[in-house]
């Protein structure tokens, strides 16, 4: 079996580099380094660290005797992932450009170059992918529920679920750090990444304001209409966002944001606290192996993390989505991505409606 492993440098894709050779030790296994720093666009912004990324790789590499091979992916990268970005922030919603990267790149354009030479691509994803009796392959949550990465996997294909593996997938993160300490990888002691992917040290508010520029206008408080400040443009900041405000008072939590009027409203917390809302419709799902009969009694998560709510879930019209949320979530962005779970199934998800 011919194995691709995406390696990029930190401790949990060369976990899963040596894991897979373990527990595969007859496979034919290449490590790949997808280059996606975007040199010409981002540079004068600040550095990426892709570099520093891809000499960790070549001595994982070097210390387990397997190939490595660089693959530029820059160009489909932009095409592919931050121009999606820039339309959602232009159009006023809360892009989520961590699935997409998974989907269009690291299991889409990486497979369109390489992948008939591949029977697996292997990454450092904390999930678990296995094929069911009925022939279909699902992805089920890992069982560290903090690290659980189901969420940026959401949006893959059948296909791509059938040729996936995540060799540390069944881990705990603290698992994953002893196996990297008893193989002595140069990658043990290094920190997890934080942040979108393609920004490396980047800051988020410097990308942004890159493409979308600088707008003031007033900061209001939502039971008083009080200005309580400025900002610099509606696009900067999305709903229930807490930090970054530069307001005394607080806590405040943004709960609208109204780009014709340039208008940022918040509130304190018991007033964004019902501000929370509970219903919401959400716009052309994926799902991974086959659509669940609907009306369903599901779980879902609104972002990357531990946190499972319950839901009716009912079809609402041709790539529309009806849901009702045992309890409200003040943070509920259009734009942003509900996934949806059967038990530990991660069945695909669905963008927030406007």
């Amino acid at each position: 079996m011919k194995i691709g492993v995406l390696l990029s440098g930190g401790v949990d894709s060369s976990a899963a580099l040596v894991s897979l050779k373990e527990r595969m030790p007859e496979a034919d296994i290449t490590a790949y380094y997808l280059k996606i720093w975007l040199e010409d666009e981002l540079a004068f912004l600040g550095s990426c660290p892709w570099e520093e990324d891809l000499e960790f790789a070549r001595g994982v590499c070097e210390m387990t005797g397997v190939p490595l091979k660089v693959i530029s992916l820059q160009r489909e990268y932009w095409d592919r992932v931050v121009s999606y970005t820039v339309s959602e922030l232009k159009a006023g919603r809360t892009p989520s450009p961590d699935i997409f990267c998974n989907r269009r790149i690291k299991f889409g354009a990486f497979l369109d170059r390489v992948g008939e030479s591949l029977d697996k691509v292997a990454s450092g994803h904390y999930a678990v992918v296995r094929e069911d009796a009925d022939g279909l392959f699902r992805i089920r949550r890992s069982p560290d529920p903090v690290k659980d990465q189901t969420y940026f996997l959401s949006h893959l294909t059948q296909e791509q679920a059938s040729i996936a593996l995540f060799p540390i997938g069944d881990r705990m993160k603290e698992d994953v750090r002893d196996l990297a300490r008893r193989w002595n990888l140069p990658t043990k002691d290094r920190k997890d990444s934080q942040g979108i992917c393609f920004l490396g040290k980047i800051k988020y508010s410097d990308f942004v304001k890159h493409y979308l520029g600088e707008k003031e206008g007033p900061i209001v408080e939502r039971e008083t209409g009080r200005i309580l400040g400025t900002h610099k443009g509606t696009w900067f900041y999305t709903i229930g966002q807490r930090s970054g405000l530069g307001l005394s008072g607080g806590p405040w939590y943004v709960v609208d944001r109204n780009r014709e009027e340039n208008v940022v409203t918040v509130a304190g917390t018991p007033a964004a606290a019902a501000a929370a809302k509970n219903e919401f419709y959400a716009l052309n799902p994926n799902w991974i192996s086959g659509e669940p009969e609907l009306p369903a009694r599901l779980t879902l998560k609104l972002r990357h993390g531990p946190k499972l709510i319950g839901a009716e879930v009912a079809a609402a019209g041709t790539d529309r989505l009806s849901v009702v949320m045992d309890e409200g979530d003040r943070g509920l962005a259009p734009g942003q991505f509900s996934v949806f779970y059967d038990g530990d199934v991660c069945l695909g998800g669905a963008m927030i409606e406007d």
